[in-house]
């Protein structure tokens, strides 16, 4: 049940992974459609929003202090 979970969880993250580069050949997006749940990706999607900017932010923070 667990491991099952995990590779939805997985497969969530690949899928947003590539919509944020913007490169995904037609097949491999309508796999990633096929098996994922929307609210799954949702979640994914927001979180990776949230790492995103935090990165950025530290990135400007780091590149304005010296």
């Amino acid at each position: 049940m667990a491991a099952g979970a995990l590779a939805r969880f997985g497969r969530s993250v690949k899928a947003v992974g590539w919509s944020f580069l913007g490169i995904r050949s037609k097949a491999g997006q309508e796999g990633d459609h096929a098996g994922l749940k929307p609210l799954e990706v949702v979640a994914v999607g927001l979180i990776g929003v949230f790492v995103l900017i935090g990165v950025l932010a530290a990135l400007v923070n780091w590149a304005v202090s010296k």
